[in-house]
């Protein structure tokens, strides 16, 4: 049963299971201010400073970057960018030592300050609540805010909700629990006014009923602070008990509200959503003063080092340059430890950069940090699972991951440990419990990373099989047709002949009985009307016998001559085309490996005969399968002359770059004059491409097919006159606007190509030992002011066409993007839901969650409507 503590009044104080009271060792470094940190030599700033996809890098070296300016981008719904945390310039862009325990490299962008500190553009908010909460995200996403507090989850992500999702409470997490570090108290006492603006933009984001934020009882001054500076804001500022570790993201939830998250559950299905006291210290300073993420406060601390305190510092700093400027001495230096003692790792590379997640640093002697004890076998003491605020049975899970055992593991809800190390820290027999948790969930994951990747191949081959089998069923259906065309004709002349003998014995049989009637006659036979019967029979059946074989003369096929004379005609024609294309093949790569000057032409009058080849091929496929073949006199297509107009002058491009390629390397002389042919034939091609778009654009549109009956029948909206015009109008500047975002696109990756490969080349010379390269760097610098002056103008434009979309639909491409990627969440959630509960639940709630989930379908299929016709509208077609 929980206990319930009372503190301040009837605000309720619950508790958790488990939790230890390890020394706090924190006034070491919690009665200075926070002092600035240094300014390093290089700043080195990992991609991967958060959960997620590491980020994109968009500068390049030598590239000269002010502060706050975009030096990635985040890459794909989980990442976030990072900014410039100085100005100064680009020495380098790869991989280097990071914040891991195994010390392992990963890409980084490595800055060399100029000293100038200058700020790039900034764009502060008077009122961020005038924005949409869609924009706010966006603003949020741009300055690359992460959670401070735990694993750097980007908080655009944890906050954009979905809108079947519902926030209770908002807890605001300054407990800081973990011995040592002081950086969250420290910064509630000093700012806790701009604490408060950040926790106010989160309120307005989330909508919670309430706002609970908790601080644990060793911090008063801290607390003094923020109740003062959160007067009249709706923040209920609960003062908990000290035990590590309170400051656990579902510990701190079960003691503010007394409510548990479930094994495998996230906050946000008990209605809650936590954040740090320092992301909220982020966002007002990202959207009230407009500054990215590029600094933190972090503690640093311990008996080697002089001047303990907390700093801050900017991002990217080297751990060594940190501690020389906090005094370390050397000689004590015996342990240094990123994080606290509990969750961080000992480092083993002074060199590795601090990130947007270090809070605390510990240099440490032996003394202060002694080496851990030797493990020793376990005494089954039971004190683990005494201590464990996750109610584990850390005993059971040992021996599991120990073994190897890990679907064991799992089943006793390894995955819930949050490695908090309360179960290493009372184990009398020494074991690094902690550890051997961490290899067993690495393991886990990597399995499940191996079988979904298995199950992708398997996908793949299934259907690669169906592929196949579904290919062979036609080829064996277009065989048999075949065949059965064949059979046809002979079959038919086998009818046509018997109907034929048949309507020859019935006019015989017809013409005896005419004879015959007349010899009664003349015999005067008194049974003449029998005669004359038989006669009309007679006729009748010759009659029916002749127009059968009229009407099957009607229906017979042409005569078999006809098509087996035309399908050998095309079988020469196709072989002389086949046999003509094969020649000019060879000669193009002849004039290729000789580069020659009539390459281009070779190749393009090859690629020409290989299009008139595969069209008698066709035909004679066509011819095959009893079907007329194309007349070859019909009247040329424009869009396929310019189809072939296309391809010889993209081949006559190609062959004009790889020469002044060869001439660049070469140093020739005329490699100026090749760069400008090979302009002037891209220029060409380009006039050329657009010429052929607008031909596809002008040529009679294909007939639509008819409507299904269910379309046929479902109910239509009378347009207004004009409409029709209106809209074909806006089709058709969407369709300028495409062209121009392609046009410029096109531009910027030639330009751009252009200059990195003039700049290769420079590079080369530079290598080599040139001395003449005043030519070479004023191309270089010429190309990139090109490169540039295109991307500013495609960037303008982009700008342009997104500000129209916001004026047309009150929403920006990200909030339309956001509000479809929500749509698509919920309703596959719900799905899963409804799949789970399906062999459990009860028939009213099956039929309640199937309503719902036609709800969500339908929003669904709107919200991708709205994104794909704002899309459309404005030119901005995602290729």
């Amino acid at each position: 049963m929980l206990a319930r503590l009372f503190r301040g009044g009837t605000r309720e104080i619950f508790d958790f299971p488990g939790g230890i009271h390890p020394p706090e060792h924190k006034s070491e470094s919690n009665t200075t201010p926070i002092l600035p940190g240094p300014l390093p030599s290089q700043l080195i700033l990992p991609l991967n400073m958060h959960i997620g996809a590491p980020a994109r890098p968009l500068v390049q070296v030598g590239d000269k970057v002010l502060k706050g300016q975009h030096l990635a981008e985040g890459n794909g719904a989980v990442s976030a960018p990072v900014h410039a945390p100085t100005s100064g310039t680009v020495v380098a862009i790869g991989p280097r030592p990071i914040q891991h325990p195994s010390g392992m490299d990963a890409p980084c962008l490595v800055l060399e300050p100029d000293g100038e500190d200058r700020w790039g553009d900034r764009a502060p908010l008077d009122d961020p609540f005038a924005l949409s909460p869609g924009e706010l995200l966006e603003r949020i996403a741009e300055a690359g805010i992460v959670g401070l507090g735990g694993a750097g989850f980007p908080t655009s992500v944890k906050v954009a909700l979905g809108d079947h999702q519902r926030v209770r409470e908002l807890i605001v997490n300054g407990v800081e629990c973990e011995p040592f570090i002081t950086a969250d108290d420290r910064l509630m006492r000093e700012r806790a006014a701009d604490i408060v603006q950040g926790i106010q933009v989160l309120q307005y984001l989330l909508n919670p009923e309430r706002t609970l934020l908790g601080i644990e009882d060793n911090k008063p001054e801290a607390a003094a602070a923020l109740r003062a500076a959160a007067v009249g804001a709706d923040i209920d500022v609960r003062v908990v008990p000290t035990k590590y570790p309170s400051g656990g993201e579902k510990q701190l939830i079960q003691l503010l509200t007394g409510k548990e998250v479930g094994s495998g559950g996230l906050p946000i299905q008990v209605g809650v959503v936590c954040q740090n006291v320092g992301t909220a210290y982020a966002l007002k300073r990202a959207l009230f003063d407009g500054e990215p993420l590029i600094s933190r406060i972090t503690t640093v601390t311990g008996d080697a080092v002089a001047r303990p305190g907390n700093y801050e510092i900017l991002l990217g700093t080297p751990v060594a340059e940190l501690l020389q400027h906090a005094g370390v001495d050397k000689t004590r230096l015996q342990r240094l430890v990123l994080g606290g003692p509990m969750m961080g790792f000992t480092l083993h590379n002074p060199a590795i950069p601090l990130v947007k997640t270090s809070n605390c640093l510990i240099a440490a002697s032996t003394d202060l940090l002694p080496e851990p004890e030797p493990e020793q076998a376990c005494i089954r003491c039971g004190a683990c699972a005494d201590a464990c605020p996750a109610s584990l049975l850390p005993q059971q899970l040992y021996w599991y991951a120990k073994n190897d055992d890990l679907e064991r593991a799992q089943q006793q809800n390894l995955m819930d440990c949050i490695e908090c190390g309360a179960c290493a820290y009372v184990c009398p027999s020494h074991i690094p419990l902690v550890q051997y948790y961490r290899y067993a969930k690495g393991e886990i994951r990597i399995q499940a990373a191996e079988r979904a990747k298995a199950d992708r191949a398997r996908e793949r081959f299934e259907a690669r099989q169906a592929r196949v089998e579904k290919e062979q069923a036609e080829k064996e259906a277009r065989r048999r047709a075949r065949q059965q065309a064949n059979r046809a004709p002979a079959a038919a002349g086998d009818n046509a002949a018997a109907l034929k003998q048949a309507s020859l014995d019935a006019s015989k049989a017809y013409k005896a009985a005419v004879k015959a009637a007349k010899e009664a006659e003349n015999r005067g036979d008194p049974d003449l009307t029998r005669y004359q019967a038989e006669v009309e029979k007679r006729k009748t059946a010759a009659d029916q016998a002749k127009a059968a074989v009229r009407d099957a003369g009607k229906a017979a096929p042409p005569s078999t001559d006809t098509y087996p004379k035309a399908e050998a005609d095309l079988k020469k024609q196709v072989a002389d085309a086949s046999a003509a294309y094969k020649n000019a093949l060879r000669e193009a790569k002849a004039a290729l490996a000789e580069e020659r000057e009539d390459a281009a032409t070779l190749q393009s009058r090859a690629e020409t005969l290989k299009a008139e080849a595969d069209r008698l091929k066709a035909a004679l496929r066509d011819a095959r399968a009893g079907q007329p073949a194309s007349a070859p006199t019909a009247a040329p297509d424009p869009v396929e002359a310019l189809k072939k107009a296309v391809a010889e002058a993209s081949s006559a491009y190609k062959a004009a770059v790889k020469a002044t390629k060869e001439a660049e390397q070469n140093e020739a002389d005329d490699a100026a004059l090749l760069r400008a042919e090979a302009d002037r034939l891209k220029a060409k091609a380009d006039e050329l491409k657009q010429q052929l778009r607008d031909a596809k654009a002008a040529a009679p549109a294909t007939p639509k097919a008819a409507p299904s009956p269910a379309a046929a029948a479902a109910p239509t909206t009378t347009e207004p006159a004009g409409a029709g015009g209106q809209a074909s109008a806006s089709d058709e500047e969407a369709a300028k606007q495409q062209k121009r975002l392609n046009a410029l696109k096109t531009a910027y990756k030639m330009a751009h190509k252009q200059y990195k490969e003039a700049h290769s080349a420079l590079d080369r010379a530079r290598r080599d030992g040139a001395v003449d390269l005043a030519a070479m760097e004023a191309r270089v610098e010429k190309l990139k002011s090109k490169a540039d002056h295109t991307r500013d103008a495609l960037d303008a434009l982009m700008d342009e066409t997104k500000a129209s979309l916001l004026a047309h639909t009150g929403k920006d491409l990200k909030t339309l993007k956001l509000d479809a990627a929500r749509a698509e969440t919920a309703l596959r959630d719900k799905s899963d839901e409804l799949k789970r509960l399906r062999d459990t639940a009860d028939e009213d709630t099956l039929k309640r969650l199937t309503s719902e989930l036609g709800t969500l379908e339908h929003d669904a299929h709107l919200a991708r409507r709205a994104l794909k016709q704002a899309l459309e509208e404005h030119g901005l077609t995602e290729e």
